[in-house]
């Protein structure tokens, strides 16, 4: 699938009220999306596999998300042949290319979170 742009103009630019472009940032920002992609960036996994490994996750919440997330092209979802059948999840390549930021991002948030979390409470009364 090729990527396609969206045009330059208040579609296309996130910080515009009635952009296009924004509720596709949020879909792929929201809470649990980018833990989803990163994680199937190292490779495929069956649904309960994807589940352990992100903590935290409902399998209501996952299985939400996984569908958003293959409705929109970032992952597929393969049906092995088998009693009971095997499903299992995958990058796309517009998947792998979105997973990349946001693995950078993560390790940024590693990197710097500690920081943020000390930083004393700054309260916006105070000059």
């Amino acid at each position: 699938m090729e990527a396609k742009r969206l045009p330059r103009n208040r579609h296309s630019d996130l910080f515009h009220s009635e952009c296009a472009g924004r509720i596709i940032f949020d879909r792929v920002t929201s809470r649990w999306a980018p833990l989803v992609l990163v994680k199937l960036a190292e490779g495929p996994l069956r649904f309960y596999e994807l589940r352990d490994e992100i903590g935290g996750i409902s399998e209501k919440v996952l299985s939400e998300k996984l569908r958003l997330l293959a409705r929109d092209g970032l992952i597929e979802r393969t049906v092995e042949p088998a009693i009971p059948p095997r499903v299992s999840y995958a990058l796309t390549e517009m998947g792998y290319s979105l997973a990349k930021p946001l693995r950078q991002l993560m390790r940024w948030v590693a990197d710097h979170g500690p920081a943020i979390l000390a930083a004393p409470p700054h309260h916006e009364d105070q000059n």
